[in-house]
Parts: C-alpha cells; sequence; structure tokens
C-alpha cells in the first residue's frame, strides 16, 4: 500500500521483504534518494538496518515506520541519524507529505546529541511531517503557570500555534519526583518539558491538538522516562564538572 501510494505521487518505488533484503538491494545507496524503513522486522530491527544503511552512505535520508513505539524509540532513531519517523496507522496524504517534506530539506544528522536533551532536537527535525519552534514562553505571575507557543510547520505546507501550558503543580510533582528542590537549567528545562510533551503529542496523534491547546497537568509514564533520562544525563555532566 506504501508502494502504490508512492507511486500515485510520481516517485519510483522498489520494496523489500526485511533488512538483508533491503541491504542487497540498497547497495552502496548511489540509486536511492530516501528508504522508508519499518522497526519490527524479521531477522534485523529497522535500527540495526539504519545503522548499517549509514555505514554504506552517510547522508542517506532514512524514514523510521513503527506501530508501536513510544517516543523513546524516536529517541533513539534520532541517534541514529533518522530524518523523519511515521507512526501507523496514517494516510496516504500523510505519507506523501512527509516524504516530500523529508527530500526538499537538507540533511541533518544529530547523532551527537546525549539522548537525555534529544527534546531540544524534535525543533530541528520532524514527526509524522511536523516540526515545531518556540515562538513564546510567559510565566503567570498569579498562578507560577508556564506556558510555552510553538510554531508547528504541517508537511504539507503552512503552520499552526499550539500552546503549551505546565500547571505549577506538576513542576512540583516534578520536584517530588526528583526530589530535588530545583531542577537544572529553570526555565528552560521547563520549556524542554513542553517540547516533550508536544512532541509526544505529535508522535501519538499525528496531528496538533484540534483546539490548539495542549495542557500538561500529571506526570505521564512518557515524561517520566524523559525525566529519568534528562536528571540522570545532568546528573552525570554535574559529576564530570
Amino acid at each position: 500500500m506504501i508502494k502504490l501510494a508512492l507511486e500515485h505521487g510520481g516517485y519510483i518505488v522498489e520494496t523489500a521483504c526485511d533488512g538483508p533484503d533491503g541491504l542487497s538491494k540498497f547497495g552502496d545507496g548511489k540509486a536511492w534518494d530516501l528508504v522508508l524503513l519499518d522497526n519490527r522486522m524479521p531477522g534485523m530491527s529497522g535500527i540495526d538496518v539504519e545503522h548499517a544503511i549509514f555505514q554504506r552512505s552517510p547522508d542517506m535520508r532514512v524514514i523510521l515506520i513503527t506501530g508501536f513505539g513510544t517516543i523513546d524509540l524516536a529517541l533513539e532513531a534520532i541517534q541514529a541519524g533518522a530524518s523523519d519517523f511515521l507512526r501507523k496507522p496514517f494516510t496516504p496524504e500523510t505519507l506523501r507529505n512527509t516524504v516530500k517534506a523529508v527530500l526538499e530539506r537538507p540533511v541533518q544528522r544529530m547523532t551527537a546529541v546525549p539522548v537525555g536533551m534529544a527534546c531540544k532536537e524534535f525543533t530541528r527535525t520532524t514527526i509524522n511531517g511536523f516540526s515545531f519552534e518556540l515562538d513564546t514562553r510567559t510565566v503567570d505571575d498569579a498562578t507560577n503557570d508556564t506556558t510555552c507557543v510553538f510554531v508547528v510547520n504541517h508537511a504539507g505546507g503552512g503552520a499552526s500555534k499550539v500552546t503549551v501550558i505546565l500547571h505549577a503543580y506538576v513542576m512540583e510533582l516534578v520536584k517530588a519526583y526528583s526530589d530535588t528542590e530545583s531542577v537544572p537549567g529553570e526555565n528552560h528545562f521547563w520549556q524542554a518539558m513542553c517540547e516533550e510533551a508536544l512532541a509526544n503529542y505529535l508522535w501519538q496523534n499525528a496531528a496538533p491538538p484540534k483546539d490548539k491547546v495542549l495542557e500538561i497537568d500529571d506526570l505521564s509514564s512518557s515524561l517520566r522516562r524523559w525525566l529519568d533520562s534528562v536528571l540522570t544525563v545532568s546528573l552525570a555532566e554535574e559529576n564530570a564538572r
């Protein structure tokens, strides 16, 4: 179905049944502009195939496709060099828009980015065809809530503004969860948490919130994993000084 959808958009497409078959057809990569790579395959995982592809062709564009992973997989794929991610199920329009967006922008490798800080890289890469960047960040004097407004760029063209609200009581939950009175970077940390929440939403839903507002009103399992990763990296950096 992916092959038919892309051929309908004017692309020349070859398919492979698994990782070794794909690598055999890929060769040195000179005949190809883009690889769409499923994560779960027999024999070799998508991440393993991705590593092999970049050994042969460091500038190849790769879109990782998964129906099972969480944002953690996206972080791992960023480290491996993926250009974008598609979360199943997706529509033919989302597929074609994502392919078009990846082919049109310069290749950027982010393999030097620590996994714990990879949330920052979502502002410079794409998820299900979307990318975003911070527009404004404010702190409410009365409630101490942090509000970040992001410009979300759509793969098919156009952009929309999404407001992410991080409630003050959730910040206290973070401090209690981390057993600390302060977090590293303070305002930048809370901004990064807003980025992570928006990245998670785009990853799970392949669309911005319908009302263009996303409220962080609890510590989800994905945010707790992100906190564990970020605070582990921060602690290691602190001990290295």
